[in-house]
């Protein structure tokens, strides 16, 4: 028989054997995400499924139905705990403090993981942090994943957050792929231009270091990739003709990539530039150094938390040719044993750390629902 079962967004989970302890069964928003399947592998833990919001297209989860005053007390006998991650832009602040007043009233501790201190999706950051300041204070415990944020949750909100970081986002093995050879190939992906992309700034910052005589002097070359349908097309049409001044630039349009197609393009890079112009964590960032592939990242939010291993540049204006040249002289090449071997030494710290991260979530939902007990 076999000791495994499959979650919701496709990983596999162990399944609860008779001689295990009862599973703490979390709602968690959302529930089909890599992020959540990767921290609640603890056999110990089972997330309910997502609900499927009225018309919604097979596997969309928002906005989450479970976000709901009357659907936490319609379901308060079917599960213990309430885990709140991303999806909470479409709800009012007011809305989300009345459903952790609910998850209290029937006996839910909560949790709130603040993955963004700003919001990616969002421009005007105002009604989000009005969300924050109504959630933070008022659920039982909170996450992040950088010792910088918990520092800034602290010192906005007096409260400790516990740091547990972002687990593996590789799906499976490196692709394979073709060295970059005399060039080096650096890399920025605009995707659909959405709110915290800096898509003309992240441009012109990179044209510029390409032109800077110790990159210059690398051999090296910029592909720039974009989604054929964007969220701005005047600042499509300016990438266009930023991209078509400089012989050193490929600009690629495409739809939006499946995981195998991104892993495959971010693998070729030798240096992958990010184009937030605001933010707190990425994702993005994350599969890039599963791939073993140096990021040039802004100085803003925290992502040179993410990995304080040199294999994040974070930089200023006018300091992008510094980063890089730092990253594509100290990082491994694209399609060599080298990137291989930093992809395999990765995955192994990546196994001990994601086993830590899901242990510490299982006793922290233990530790909660031992003390509402009491």
């Amino acid at each position: 028989m076999s000791l495994l079962s499959q979650t919701t967004s496709g990983a596999m989970r162990p399944v609860v054997s008779p001689a295990t302890a009862q599973p703490v069964r979390v709602v968690s928003v959302p529930a089909g995400h890599p992020y959540v399947a990767r921290v609640t592998a603890d056999r110990e833990v089972m997330v309910l499924p997502d609900p499927a919001p009225e018309g919604a297209a097979p596997g969309q989860w928002w906005p989450p139905v479970v976000l709901d005053p009357e659907w936490i007390t319609a379901h308060a006998a079917d599960a213990d705990l309430l885990h709140l991650h991303f999806g909470t832009e479409s709800f009012t602040p007011e809305h989300l403090a009345a459903c952790v007043d609910a998850a209290h009233a029937v006996g839910w501790p909560v949790v709130l993981t603040v993955h963004d201190l700003d919001h990616p999706q969002l421009t005007d950051q105002s009604r989000y942090v009005a969300q924050l300041d109504l959630l933070v204070p008022r659920v039982d415990a909170l996450i992040t994943l950088t010792p910088g944020a918990a520092a800034e949750i602290a010192a906005r909100w007096g409260r400790r957050a516990l740091v547990l970081p972002h687990p593996r986002l590789l799906s499976g093995s490196a692709p394979r792929v073709q060295p970059t050879g005399g060039c080096r190939v650096i890399g920025l992906h605009l995707k659909d231009l959405r709110p915290n992309v800096d898509p003309i700034g992240a441009t012109r910052a990179l044209l510029s270091a390409l032109a800077d005589p110790a990159l210059d002097g690398l051999g090296t070359r910029a592909e720039i990739r974009m989604h054929r349908s964007v969220r701005d097309p005047r600042a499509r049409d300016a990438i266009r003709a930023l991209c078509a001044s400089s012989p050193l630039v490929t600009l690629i349009e495409h739809d939006r990539l499946d995981d195998a197609e991104l892993e495959r393009s971010l693998a070729g890079l030798d240096a992958c530039v990010l184009p937030y112009a605001h933010g707190t964590h990425s994702g993005w960032l994350e599969l890039c150094w599963d791939l073993g592939v140096p990021v040039a990242a802004p100085a803003v939010g925290h992502y040179g938390d993410q990995h304080p291993d040199g294999s994040v540049a974070v930089f200023g204006p006018g300091e992008l040719a510094a980063a890089l040249h730092r990253l594509l002289t100290t990082g491994t090449r694209a399609g060599t044993g080298d990137r291989d071997a930093v992809v395999r030494e990765r995955r192994e710290l990546r196994v001990v750390a994601d086993l830590r991260v899901s242990t510490r979530h299982r006793d922290l939902y233990r530790e909660l629902l031992a003390g509402s007990a009491r």
